[in-house]
């Protein structure tokens, strides 16, 4: 063997050991992946990954997905390796308490971590996002002899991972769209977590991502090196399709527990780590061995890496020169900054008692900002036409033409990468992964859409969202059971309650055209997590806000939308979104009979409960018990804000098929009963009425 070769050899055991000295230590974790993996990541990782582990945020890097997130250690060993900021004492805290080793990697804990995974599937669609998101800017900012956006996005996928549907659905929408600087590396080891994948997993993988759109090249040893970097130059020559680079491997490779799920899930014990010492020539001790040649051999990716940042930062002066106003954008796109004036465009609706759809007024301030705010791009899952999220005259992003001479029949004139509408398909789990997966690449504000009811669809990925902070925006419109006709399977009755119950994600439900105007700006501006845009299918009336207060109330999570005569009612009525006409209307009603109320607008328990106590308790005073909520969902949650003696008017059970008024009538959300209700709590509370009938509405609160 070649000195190189036994240098090689050794990298790869290093990697290994490594791994498997961290699993052990911690005794907890997953050795098996990164025993039958370390080769095709050691390849990928000194061979082809263009990184800069000196400024892991260096925007023209290559991307590399753990998908397998369970494989953790793998991808621990090697950030360390190639000198990141991870020490070896980081490695030896696998697993605990305050450590940058989480269990699975997690985005913004561990410098090099570009996703968060664990949740098999995830990370599959993650890279598909940042794969459009590479191709979009491209073809936005790259000119002849100026390639300023051009990198790859590499995943390491486990049988797990193409198991799962959501990588199903992303795999789908990658070939189709030819993302060609894709490139996935498949650990197909034949094992699984419960056993053999001969009980569950029989199909041709590779003919199946072929009937995708892929290109798939096989390597039947995961230990040859050579073949390996074949694999991954033929993919790098393929530049109209994604890659699939099946390498057949073996978990818990030179284990006792070779090609066995015991090796998958658990420490392998300390006997058994001597014996895969043994096996690969290792030495039995000390552990977290690193040879002086492999370590130097590794850091070589942090001088190439310095080097290759040095290069492209010379490239953006020269490009700047030529053109400086795309540089600008491209820099505060990739800086996450929103432009200057991006606002100025917004719409302000005008009263109607008729009024819109909180989603046309979305649709309207979607199409107003946009053309402000290059990073804002996305799409629905093959809902825009009712979701109204379309950005009009901004392009599709679909396939350029040239690489579409065989769509017989159909014109593909201004099919392009540039495009800012993205085809989700009826794809709903995928759309929630790939707007991730844009969110951490960078330079995008992206959006996805569909009903209500469906975002159960990708309640994983909004989970995900939430838990790495990412600035993503959902639009989910068709929000209760005024859907009517289409019935309970179209009429969601607990979702609100369930995305409220995900920490670090916002959730929004204005109640007319301007709240929903006020919506967009703090989703645009809230940079730090994910914001749900939750939006009426039936028109609601536009409130006349010279009688009522402003909509930018909306910013502090619920405000005083209009108030008893003298400040000091004797009841508060709550409702988000559609419900805060019908709360309008009762209170009216009841003044008229000599009642004090005030009605709060509570479209956001999220930004509301992040109000200091003083500022919540003048919207909600503590000294007003009789408090009644109205929204058309399970009333879970709402007694934090009606107290012990108040009440809510909500929905108990699933809806029901017929015309919305029918529905909301039966019910029961009808001005006659929520003011029977009002009266019904009055008379149980100890406070008496304190205004004459007939006294004239309260003036306009201030926000």
């Amino acid at each position: 063997m070649s000195i190189s070769a036994q240098l090689d050899q050794q990298c790869v055991n290093a990697l290994r050991l490594l791994s498997l000295d961290m699993v052990q230590k911690a005794n907890s974790g997953h050795p098996g992946l990164p025993l039958g993996a370390a080769p095709m990541a050691y390849v990928l990782w000194t061979r082809w990954l263009r990184v800069n582990p000196q400024n892991p945020d260096w925007p023209n890097r290559d991307r590399f997905v753990l998908s397998a997130g369970h494989g953790s250690a793998l991808l621990y060993s090697l950030l360390h390796l190639a000198g990141y900021d991870l020490s070896l004492d980081d490695l030896r805290q696998f697993r605990q308490w305050g450590s940058k080793t989480p269990g699975h990697p997690e985005r913004g804990h561990t410098p090099g971590v570009e996703t968060t995974t664990g949740p098999l599937g995830q990370g599959f669609g993650n890279a598909v996002g940042m794969a459009i998101a590479e191709a979009q800017l491209a073809a936005c900012y790259n000119r002849p002899g100026h390639a300023l956006v051009d990198h790859h996005t590499y995943a390491l996928v486990s049988d797990g991972d193409l198991m799962e549907g959501v990588a199903a659905e992303a795999a789908s929408l990658a070939g189709h769209l030819k993302l060609g600087k894709l490139i996935c590396l498949y650990d197909d080891n034949h094992v699984t977590l419960a056993g053999g994948t001969d009980i569950t997993f029989t199909e041709d993988r590779a003919r199946r991502f072929e009937a995708y759109g892929w290109h798939t090249v096989a390597v039947t040893d995961g230990n040859d090196l050579a073949a390996l970097d074949a694999a991954l130059a033929a993919a790098h020559a393929e530049t109209a399709r994604p890659s699939l680079i099946l390498v057949r491997t073996h978990i818990g490779y030179g284990s006792p527990e070779q090609d066995s799920f015991k090796a998958h899930g658990a420490p392998l014990g300390a006997d058994d780590v001597r014996k895969t010492r043994q096996a690969l020539g290792w030495p039995p001790e000390p552990d977290f061995l690193i040879p002086d040649a492999v370590l130097a051999h590794f850091r070589e990716m942090t001088v190439r890496g310095a080097r290759d940042e040095a290069a492209w930062n010379a490239a953006l002066s020269t490009y700047a020169k030529a053109f400086p106003d795309l540089a600008e954008e491209l820099r505060r796109r990739l800086r996450g900054e929103l432009p200057p004036g991006w606002d100025a465009d917004i719409p302000v609706f005008a009263a109607e008692a008729k009024g819109l759809a909180t989603r046309e007024a979305s649709g309207k301030v979607m199409n107003a900002i946009a053309p402000r705010l290059p990073a804002l791009a996305g799409g629905s899952a093959d809902l825009d036409p009712s979701t109204k999220t379309a950005l009009k005259g901004l392009g599709d992003f679909n396939p350029p033409a040239a690489q579409n001479a065989d769509r017989q029949g159909a014109d593909s004139g201004g099919w392009s990468h540039a495009g800012r509408n993205l085809h989700f398909g009826v794809r709903e789990h995928a759309m929630g992964a790939i707007v991730n997966g844009l969110a951490a690449h960078g330079g995008f504000i992206p959006y996805g859409s569909t009903f209500l009811i469906f975002s159960d669809y990708l309640r994983p990925s909004l989970r995900l969202a939430a838990l790495m902070g990412l600035h993503v925006v959902h639009v989910f419109t068709h929000d209760s059971i005024a859907v009517g006709e289409d019935g309970p399977t179209h009429q969601p009755v607990e979702q609100l309650a369930s995305l409220r119950a995900i920490p670090n994600l916002i959730v929004i439900r204005p109640g007319d055209a301007n709240e929903t105007a006020a919506a967009w700006r703090v989703a645009l501006e809230t940079r730090d997590r994910p914001v749900i845009l939750v939006l009426s299918r039936q028109e609601l009336p536009t409130l006349d806000r010279s009688r009522y207060a402003a909509a930018q109330g909306l910013r502090r999570g619920a405000y005083v939308l209009r108030d008893a005569p003298d400040g000091k009612p004797e009841l508060i009525l709550l409702a988000s979104g559609s419900e805060i006409g019908l709360i309008v209307a009762a209170a009216e009603r009841l003044q008229a009979q000599g009642i004090a109320v005030r009605c709060v607008s509570m479209p956001s328990w999220e930004l509301f409960d992040a109000l200091p106590q003083a500022e919540r308790d003048a919207v909600l005073p503590p000294s007003v018990g009789a408090r009644l909520a109205v929204e058309l969902g399970v009333p879970q949650g709402w007694e934090r804000y009606t107290g012990a003696q108040g009440d809510m008017l909500g929905v108990e059970r699933f809806g029901a098929s017929a015309p919305a008024a029918v529905v909301l009538r039966e019910y029961g959300f009808t001005v006659d009963n929520l003011c029977a209700r009002a009266r019904k709590l009055l008379a149980a509370s100890p406070q008496p009425p304190r205004i004459a009938a007939g006294m004239e509405m309260g003036t306009k609160e201030q926000s």
